[in-house]
């Protein structure tokens, strides 16, 4: 007998608005994510300012809508004053996030000047290690007052007549992290955090504010820290941030498939969290959430322990991944969109070279990794409506997780175009899966086109010899009857079903 998967699909049953900004990325001065990857003066491909076209050109076709920058661990001890004024006259710092040497000839003005050619918005996020109030207020001045101050008038002296408008700030980094510059606890955090955020809204009250998290749902002191600090700061922010990665070092490749599951009550628990706050403050607003770093990072780790430091860019964090890390980023995606009425901003950590989709050879080619395809899938065809995916699907246990469904799948109605999308991985490694998908609301459908990415080898990857090793094809085998929709899904296999309502 046939194991089938069954999808019921309504347009009336609506999880949330799918806010782009859940397709963000993140920048980090972490290895050669800038020096290197986005920026590389003397490139063949640089432009006058040393932006790399061929870079810009494989982020622009991923419509990303924003980037969280300069980090990461690295904010925690930058100064952002260094990076601005001619670039003659910057320092190099010892840079003790990662160990390295910043020759600080990217800043603030390079980043806004590359984020409006790549199509996206800047999420800054400032230093609450080594720094506080003081530099807060002050880098919403230079970067968002118009003029007739000390630090609007040095943007302008510095060729920056008109503001940058950066919208979105988040306060700190990790800050619960003992590995953090400048650590606190929930309490410290919590104070320094609320009373920077009302400074920055007073420079600029049309500004919102992420405040940290846990780095993680292992952390010792989560969710507690998220009571302690949203007890400070739920009036002046408007979201609380998200971290997570996961990686297969046990190479157990039916529990690293089945993460997600992890994701989702990760997202539920922190949302549970937020709300115990809202009705302890008797408040009427609704905490959102931004999960502002998350990705499957593990491989580099090996090589990134056996590095020198005080290198300027050194290669760090550059995971090479493989056609199960697509599978799991294609399953965190769908985990997202799952909590779309929660989760508005979401930052795939991170963009280039480092743990990233996007992957280039200082002084030659880029290339794009096997988790690009399903994060450009999402961003270009997941806008619109996130549907309530009522599934049957047959499940499997390992000995992490149990009621594993081979079939992840979401619905996204896009009213705009008239276009329904189901987004699918088949965590089944052995077989194929049927799927019938019941659009019983929508009327008669049509097959767009059926998008796969798969590989009968697990571990293959996109390398600089072979860079286009996987890629998806539009062969997949999806047809239309009515309102019902059949496929079957290759094992192990990302899927895009896109469908034009008649």
């Amino acid at each position: 007998m046939s194991i089938q998967a069954k999808m019921i699909v309504d347009k009336d049953f609506v999880i949330g608005n799918i806010d782009e900004r859940i397709y963000g990325s993140f920048i980090e001065h972490l290895g050669r994510a800038v020096y290197g990857g986005i920026y590389e003066p003397g490139h063949p491909e640089a432009d006058e300012q040393g932006f790399r076209k061929d870079v810009l050109s494989l982020i622009q076709a991923l419509r990303v809508p924003i980037i969280r920058y300069p980090g990461g661990n690295f904010v925690s001890g930058y100064d952002w004053k260094d990076g601005i004024g001619p670039k003659d006259q910057r320092p190099s710092r010892l840079e003790l996030a990662w160990r390295t040497v910043e020759p600080n000839q990217f800043g603030l003005n390079e980043f806004v000047d590359w984020s409006r050619i790549a199509g996206t918005d800047v999420m800054w996020a400032i230093n609450l290690g080594t720094q506080g109030i003081d530099e807060a207020r002050n880098i919403v001045e230079y970067a968002n007052h118009s003029s007739g101050s000390y630090w609007s008038d040095l943007r302008i002296k510095h060729g920056y007549e008109k503001p940058h408008a950066i919208k979105t700030w988040c306060l700190g980094n990790e800050m619960d992290g003992p590995w953090q510059i400048g650590h606190k606890t929930a309490e410290e955090y919590g104070r320094l955090a609320v009373e920077s955020a009302k400074v920055m809204k007073w420079v600029d009250p049309t500004i919102e504010l992420v405040a940290c998290g846990s780095s993680g749902k292992g952390m010792a002191t989560y969710p507690e820290w998220e009571a302690t600090v949203m007890d400070h700061t739920y009036d002046h922010v408007e979201y609380l941030s998200l971290h997570t990665y996961y990686g297969n070092h046990e190479n157990d490749t039916p529990t690293f498939l089945a993460r997600s599951i992890e994701m989702e009550d990760f997202i539920r628990s922190v949302t549970a969290t937020c709300d115990y706050i809202k009705a302890k403050k008797r408040s009427k607003k609704t905490m959102m959430l931004s999960f502002d770093e998350w990705n499957v990072w593990f491989h580099s780790n090996e090589a990134d322990r056996k590095m020198d430091p005080w290198q300027i860019a050194p290669p760090q964090l550059e995971d090479i991944y493989t056609m199960e890390d697509a599978l799991v980023v294609g399953c965190m995606l769908i985990a997202l969109l799952k909590n779309a009425d929660r989760v508005k901003m979401a930052c795939l950590a991170q963009l280039v070279n480092v743990i990233a989709p996007i992957m280039t050879e200082n002084g030659g080619p880029a290339w794009a990794q096997t988790i690009y395809y399903p994060y450009m899938h999402t961003s270009i065809y997941g806008r619109g409506k996130a549907l309530v995916p009522l599934v049957q699907s047959p499940k499997y246990d390992t000995k992490v997780i149990t009621d594993i469904p081979y079939l992840e799948s979401i619905a996204v109605y896009n009213e705009e175009q008239n276009e329904v999308t189901i987004f699918a991985v088949n965590r089944d490694l052995e077989n194929s899966l049927p799927l019938e998908v019941d659009l019983r609301s929508f009327g008669e459908c049509k097959v767009i086109e059926h998008l796969v990415l798969e590989n009968n080898d697990l571990k293959a990857v996109n390398s600089l010899a072979q860079p286009n090793r996987i890629t998806p094809h539009t062969n997949g085998n999806a047809k239309a009857d009515g309102s019902k929709v059949n496929a079957s899904l290759s094992k192990a296999s990302w899927n895009v079903i896109r469908l034009s309502l008649q």
